[in-house]
C-alpha cells in the first residue's frame, strides 16, 4: 500500500499496550510464555525488531498517545509533582492525543486501563482521558498497584474503587479485557457505521506479582532450567526466526548475579518467573476475548491493531529505597490491607511465595535479564534493554502479507503518524484555542507493503540516559557515564563500544544529540538533581538519583 494510501471506509484502530515487559518474552519473540492470542496476529501480520519506547511508563505512553517526545508533552520523567522531577507531570496543552486528532474524523475513543499522564490522581482535571479526546473511560490513573484491589480505578471521571472491594473475582487483568471488548460490541451497536479508536492499556505484567493460581500451575517446571540456559534457548529461537541476526553475541549475564547454578532460594526464585509470566499469560487471554469480540461484530478485517510494551523488562526489587507507607500513603501504588482486612507483606521475602492479594514482590533483576533477552540493562535505561519493545501490527485490509517481519528502526512518535496516515486524520496547528507543538513522528504504513530505508534520527532521553541512533550508529549513555557509541548492523547487543575509534562521529552525534534536546525541552540531570538538592526531597527521590 502506497504511502497515504487509505481504504475505502476508515479503519477501526486498536491500540495495545502493556507494562514492563521484556523484549523476547512473548512465544512470537522467542519466550517462554504461552500467548497464542498475540502469536496469531503476528503469524497473520508484522513483526519489528527495532521498534523503540522511551523506557519509562510515563513518558512512552505521553510519547505514543501524542506523537511528540516526552519532554515536549509536560512529562520529563513521571507524573508525581515533587519537585522538577515530573517537569511538571502533566499532559500540556501543546499536545494533542490521538483520541483529539482523530476527531477529525468522526472516531469515537475509548480506554480501557492505565492512564499515568496526569499528576491529580484523585480530582478530575483537563489532563485526564475524558479531558484528552476520550468518550469512554474504565481504568486508573495511577501508574502501578495491586490487581485485586487497584487504587483510583475510575470510570468516566467517577472513582469505583469500591466494586473491586464487593466482588470476589475482580482482577485487574481481566477487567481491562472485558471492558475493552464490552466497548467493542457497545459501539457496534450504538454506532454501526462509525469508526472508533480503543485504547488498551495493561498494567501486566508490572509488579506486584498478582496471579491466578491456575495460571501460575501452568509454568510450574518451565524455568528450571535456570536464566543462563533459558538465555541461551531464547536467543536461538530469535535468530532461527529472524527477528535477531546471527552474528550478534548475547550479552554477558547482569554481573551483579549469580550463575543459575550458584543461585539460592531456588523454589521461591523459580516461582517469581512463574508469576511473571502468568501475569502476560493472563493478558493474552484477555486479548483473546477482545479479538472475539471484533470477530463477532464483523470487524476483524478493517482493524488496524498494534501492541508493544512501554519499556523494556523492570529489575527494581521491592521495595527499592521505599517503605511501604510510602507505597500505600504518598505513592498510591499499594493497598495496605485486603479486600477482606488482611494485612498486605510487601517486600522480596524469599519465605513468602508470591501470586496472592496479600503479596506485593518483584522477580528481580536476574529475570528481568531473561526478559530482555539478548539486550542488556532494563526500565530507566537507553540500551537496547531499556527500549526495544515487541510490535506487532495486524490489518488484514491494509497488509496483505502474513507473518511478515520489518527491520526497520522506529519509535513511539511514529505511532501517531502511522494513525494519522491509514485515517486521513488532520494533526492540527492549533487545539482548543493552543498552539499544537508539530508531530515527531514518521508514518510506518510504507514498511506495510515492504521493507524500506532508515527513517530520520532518533532521540530518546530519562533520567540523564540518553541516545541518538542515525542509521546503524547509535550513541548512547548510561548516566552518568561517559557515551558509548555501537554500529547497529553488526552488534546490535552492545558489546563493543566504538567511541575511541570514531572521536569524530561522536561529536557530530554528541551536537545532535544536544540540538534536539534543546529543542525538546530537556533539563540537564545535573539540574534536576541540584534542584531536588536544593528542596530535599522524599527518601523515594533520593533513590531516583542515584539510579
Amino acid at each position: 500500500m502506497p504511502n497515504g494510501a487509505k481504504t475505502p471506509d476508515s479503519p477501526n484502530i486498536l491500540l495495545i499496550l502493556n507494562d514492563d515487559m521484556g523484549f523476547s518474552d512473548i512465544g512470537c519473540y522467542g519466550g517462554e510464555i504461552q500467548t497464542p492470542n498475540l502469536d496469531r496476529l503476528a503469524a497473520n501480520g508484522l513483526r519489528y525488531s527495532q521498534f523503540y519506547n522511551t523506557a519509562r511508563c510515563s513518558p512512552s505512553r505521553a510519547s505514543l498517545l501524542t506523537g511528540l517526545h516526552p519532554h515536549q508533552t509536560g512529562i520529563g520523567i513521571l507524573t508525581y509533582s515533587n519537585g522538577p522531577e515530573g517537569y511538571a507531570g502533566d499532559l500540556n496543552k501543546s499536545c494533542v492525543t490521538i483520541a483529539e486528532a482523530l476527531k477529525s474524523r468522526n472516531y469515537t475513543s475509548y480506554l480501557s486501563g492505565k492512564w499515568h499522564i496526569a499528576s491529580s490522581l484523585t480530582e478530575p482535571t483537563d489532563t485526564w482521558p475524558m479531558q484528552r479526546g476520550f468518550d469512554h473511560f474504565y481504568g486508573t490513573i495511577i501508574g502501578a498497584g495491586s490487581f485485586y484491589h487497584p487504587n483510583t480505578l475510575t470510570r468516566g471521571n467517577d472513582n469505583i474503587e469500591h466494586e473491586a472491594v464487593k466482588d470476589p473475582s475482580f482482577f485487574y487483568t481481566d477487567a481491562i479485557s472485558d471492558q475493552a471488548a464490552a466497548f467493542i460490541r457497545q459501539h457496534k451497536a450504538q454506532k454501526p457505521d462509525a469508526p472508533f479508536f480503543q485504547y488498551v492499556a495493561y498494567t501486566a505484567p508490572h509488579w506486584p506479582l498478582h496471579a491466578h493460581d491456575e495460571d501460575i500451575a501452568k509454568y510450574k517446571g518451565r524455568f528450571d532450567a535456570g536464566w543462563d540456559k533459558l538465555r541461551e534457548e531464547r536467543l536461538k529461537r530469535l535468530v532461527d526466526d529472524g527477528i535477531i541476526h546471527p552474528n550478534w553475541r548475547l550479552t554477558d549475564r547482569d554481573p551483579t548475579q549469580p550463575p543459575w547454578t550458584d543461585a539460592e532460594q531456588r523454589e521461591w526464585t523459580l516461582r517469581c518467573m512463574e508469576v511473571y509470566a502468568a501475569q502476560i499469560d493472563r493478558m493474552d487471554q484477555g486479548i483473546g476475548r477482545i479479538l472475539k469480540a471484533l470477530d463477532e461484530t464483523g470487524q476483524m478485517d478493517n482493524t488496524l491493531i498494534i501492541f508493544l510494551s512501554d519499556n523494556g523488562a523492570c529489575a527494581e526489587d521491592i521495595p527499592e529505597g521505599v517503605t511501604a507507607k510510602e507505597l500505600v500513603d504518598q505513592l498510591m501504588i499499594a493497598q495496605a490491607k485486603t479486600r477482606d482486612g488482611r494485612p498486605v507483606r510487601f517486600g522480596n521475602d524469599p519465605t513468602l511465595m508470591p501470586g496472592a492479594e496479600d503479596t506485593y514482590q518483584s522477580y528481580g533483576t536476574a529475570w528481568a535479564n531473561l526478559s530482555n533477552t539478548p539486550f542488556r540493562l532494563y526500565k530507566h535505561w537507553i540500551h537496547e534493554g531499556g527500549i526495544a519493545t515487541p510490535f506487532i501490527v495486524h490489518w488484514p485490509r491494509g497488509i496483505s502479507e502474513r507473518g511478515g517481519l520489518r527491520h526497520n528502526p522506529s519509535q513511539l512518535t511514529d505511532v501517531m503518524a502511522t494513525i494519522l496516515d491509514v485515517t486521513g486524520a488532520t494533526y492540527p496547528k492549533e487545539y482548543n484555542g493552543n498552539a499544537i507543538l508539530p508531530c515527531e513522528g514518521e508514518s510506518l504504513v510504507p514498511s506495510f507493503a515492504s521493507a524500506y530505508g532508515n527513517r530520520g534520527p532518533l532521540f530518546w532521553e530519562h533520567e540523564g540516559n540518553a541516545a541518538v541512533r542515525v542509521g546503524k550508529w547509535k550513541l548512547v549513555r548510561k548516566y552518568p557515564g561517559p557515551w558509548e557509541l555501537y554500529d547497529m548492523e553488526t552488534d546490535r547487543t552492545e558489546m563493543n563500544d566504538l567511541a575511541a575509534q570514531h572521536p569524530d562521529r561522536v561529536r557530530e552525534m554528541t551536537a545532535q544529540y544536544q540540538q534536539w534536546a534543546n529543542r525538546c525541552g530537556v533539563i540537564p540531570r545535573e539540574k534536576i538533581l541540584e534542584l531536588m538538592k536544593a528542596e530535599g526531597g522524599t527518601a523515594f527521590w533520593e533513590e531516583e538519583k542515584q539510579k
